[in-house]
């Protein structure tokens, strides 16, 4: 395994490719790998495109590659599909949608199962956008599921979030209620040639004045980082820089509004590290990962110690009204701690 950690960062894709494999089934030896290749991370631009299904999301991001590979950078792809809650498989359907793509060896697209992971995101996403960004990728664009609420996931690991509308898909207003127009660094309205589109438009607008600038200090610490906005602004009393999302309007299956959007990105990133944030929203980022983790193996190793009969016995308690939840997981951790 270690071997390959060596031939990652020499290029080779082939061991790029098995070493996601590795990662995505937690393979013996992946911690060690994923260790090695982690001084090396850190230089790649993570593009989070999250959004309702149906969206554009896939023809977006294959409209976007094409136009980082027009300005020489390479391109890493990681298409989050969801997983059938009856058969545990995926159709892992980006690398179909995206053909055109197949033979530049300055693109590299990689699709991964969430195997019942909330947020859109799958378990290893973290672990395999490290792999990607040590295998020497300019851009990581990592395009989620489309989960509705839980989508907010995306924000602990992009550096810019594209969220992508479309008109005709409903009341605008749950895009807000679902959280997903909080964490946008960028708003794209797809399919723009739609009837509906100004609508859809004046609503998203309508939702950002409200946001700013009076609560500008309760949207700056929503979801523990700085929420991005397009245009600088300077508080006059605070003096503190808001960036203020741009709304773009594409037509991607014809490549319109496109370049806006790579355009916007690029804006976003210049000022994150004109303003100093990079840092910081990376900080962040970090402390949620840490936490979580310390969740799962915390987790992990209580069911360790506690046999698969007394689950089952509590399950069986709580079910007949003997004990409520909480009074069960007392139990559980009491047993555990004596």
């Amino acid at each position: 395994m270690i071997e390959r950690v060596q031939q990652v960062l020499n290029g080779d894709r082939r061991a790029l490719a098995r070493l996601l494999t590795h990662v995505e089934n937690e393979r013996e030896g992946v911690e060690q790998a994923l260790a090695a290749l982690f001084p090396y991370t850190g230089r790649a631009w993570v593009v989070g495109v999250t959004g309702a299904p149906g969206t554009g999301k896939s023809t977006l991001v294959n409209e976007m590659t094409k136009l980082y590979r027009a300005q020489g950078k390479t391109v890493a792809i990681l298409a989050i599909d969801p997983t059938s809650p009856f058969t545990g498989g995926a159709l892992l359907g980006d690398r179909v949608r995206m053909r055109d793509l197949s033979g530049d060896k300055g693109v590299f697209i990689r699709s991964m199962a969430t195997r019942g992971s909330l947020g859109g995101l799958a378990r290893a996403a973290r672990d395999a956008i490290r792999v990607l960004d040590a295998g020497g990728f300019d851009v990581v664009l990592v395009e989620t599921v489309g989960a509705g609420q839980n989508e907010v996931d995306i924000v602990r690991a992009a550096d810019t979030t594209v969220v992508v509308e479309a008109p005709g898909m409903g009341d605008e207003v749950q895009a807000i209620k679902a959280g997903i127009l909080e964490i946008a660094d960028v708003l794209v309205v797809n399919k723009a040639d739609r009837p509906g589109v100004n609508h859809t438009v004046r609503a998203l607008k309508m939702m950002l004045e409200i946001g700013h600038p009076s609560s500008r200090s309760q949207l700056s610490a929503h979801h523990g980082r700085l929420l991005p906005a397009h245009e600088v602004a300077q508080d006059t009393q605070s003096h503190e820089a808001m960036w203020l999302p741009p709304i773009v309007q594409t037509v991607a299956s014809e490549g319109k509004g496109v370049d806006q959007v790579v355009s916007a990105i690029a804006d976003h990133r210049r000022f994150l590290e004109a303003n100093d944030l990079r840092e910081t929203v990376e900080r962040q980022h970090i402390e949620v990962e840490l936490y979580e983790r310390l969740r799962d193996s915390l987790m992990a190793r209580l069911l360790q110690d506690v046999p698969s009969s007394a689950i089952a016995t509590m399950i069986e308690q709580i079910q007949a009204r003997e004990i409520d939840p909480q009074n069960a997981v007392r139990q559980i951790l009491a047993q555990v701690e004596g």
